[in-house]
C-alpha cells in the first residue's frame, strides 16, 4: 500500500517538451512511472521519447490516454491556469513543481481544484514517490527503498537527507511526499499525516517542518488527537533570526509563532519524538518501533 500514488497512477506531464518536463519525464519513465501522455500546447500530435504522445490538451490526455494524474513543469507564470486546466479536466492528483507561482494565481487555483475534488500538491515542491512503484516529480529515485517508514516535508533537500539516512539504516518507506513552502500549498501535513494513519503499510512518520507559519503546531495537534502511530519529526532554519526569510516563500519568522523553539516546543509537547539533527530521526525512529 501506499498514499497518493500506487500501480494504479497513470501520469499526463504538462509541459513535457520543455527542459525541465522532458528530462524529469524521462527520469519518471526511467523509474517505473506510467507516463501516458504529455501536454503541451500547439505539439499536439508529437511523440515524446518514442514512446509518450503529446497533447494539446489536459482534456485530450485524460479522454484519450485515461490520464488521473498530472504534474507541472511549466513557467511561473501560466503554472496557475495549468493547475486549473487539470482540474477541469477531472486528473485526481495534480502536482506542481513549479517554483515562483504568484500567491494571487493560488488564491483562484485552490478553491477551483477543491470544488472539482482534485487534490494538489504543491506548488514548489519536489512531488512524491512509492518506492519501486511510481515517482511523480523530482525526487531521486536511487535513494529510496520500500518499507513502512512515511515522509512528509516542507522542504526539498532535506527530504532527500532524511530519505537517505532512513535508506542506509534499512529503513524503508511507504511513501515519501513533498508538500511545499509556499504561504499557500494544496496537500498540507494534515492531510498527509491522516493519509498515512489510514495506510495499513505505514508504521512509522516522520515529518520535516521549517520556520514560518503555524503548520507544524496543527499537525503537532492532530498526532496527539488522532493518529495511533509513531512520528518523529525535524525543524529546520533552527538558528534563524527572527524577521529573516530563510529558503522557501512561507519559511518567515512572524512573531513567536513560527521559530524552531516553538515549533519544537509543540512537537514534543504532543508526544512527537523531536531531532536536534537529521541524522537523529533514526534513533529517534528506533525507540519508537
Amino acid at each position: 500500500m501506499s498514499i497518493f500514488v500506487d500501480d494504479g497512477t497513470r501520469l499526463v506531464v504538462q509541459g513535457i517538451t520543455g527542459r525541465d518536463g522532458s528530462f524529469h519525464a524521462r527520469q519518471m519513465i526511467e523509474y517505473g512511472t506510467r507516463v501516458v501522455a504529455g501536454v503541451t500546447p500547439g505539439k499536439g500530435g508529437q511523440v515524446f521519447d518514442e514512446s509518450v504522445p503529446v497533447f494539446d490538451t489536459v482534456a485530450d490526455a485524460v479522454d484519450r490516454a485515461e490520464a488521473n494524474t498530472s504534474v507541472i513543469y511549466v513557467p511561473a507564470r501560466f503554472a496557475g491556469d495549468a493547475i486549473l486546466e487539470a482540474a477541469d479536466a477531472g486528473i485526481e492528483l495534480i502536482v506542481c513543481i513549479t517554483e515562483g507561482v504568484p500567491v494571487a494565481d493560488m488564491m483562484t487555483a485552490l478553491p477551483y481544484v477543491e470544488e472539482k475534488g482534485a487534490r494538489l500538491i504543491g506548488p514548489n515542491c519536489p512531488g512524491l514517490i512509492t518506492p519501486d512503484v511510481a515517482k511523480v516529480g523530482i525526487l531521486p529515485g536511487q535513494i529510496v527503498t520500500p518499507g513502512p517508514i512515511g515522509v512528509v516535508s516542507r522542504s526539498g533537500t532535506l527530504t532527500y537527507e532524511v530519505i537517505f539516512q532512513l535508506t542506509r539504516a534499512g529503513m524503508g518507506q511507504s511513501t515519501a511526499v513533498g508538500i511545499g513552502g509556499d504561504p499557500l500549498i494544496g496537500t498540507n501535513f494534515v492531510d498527509c499525516l491522516e493519509a498515512f494513519e489510514a495506510d495499513p503499510a505505514t508504521e512509522a512518520v516522520v515529518m520535516i517542518g521549517e520556520i514560518g507559519g503555524t503548520d507544524e503546531q496543527v499537525a503537532a495537534s492532530f498526532v496527539s488527537g488522532k493518529m495511533s502511530k509513531p512520528v518523529v519529526g525535524f525543524i529546520a532554519g533552527q538558528t534563524a533570526p527572527p524577521g529573516r526569510r530563510m529558503g522557501h516563500a512561507g519559511a518567515i519568522i512572524s512573531g513567536s509563532e513560527g521559530t524552531a523553539e516553538e515549533k519544537m516546543r509543540a512537537l514534543e509537547e504532543n508526544g512527537i519524538g523531536v531531532a536536534v539533527r537529521p541524522v537523529d530521526i533514526v534513533g529517534l525512529l528506533r525507540e519508537r518501533l
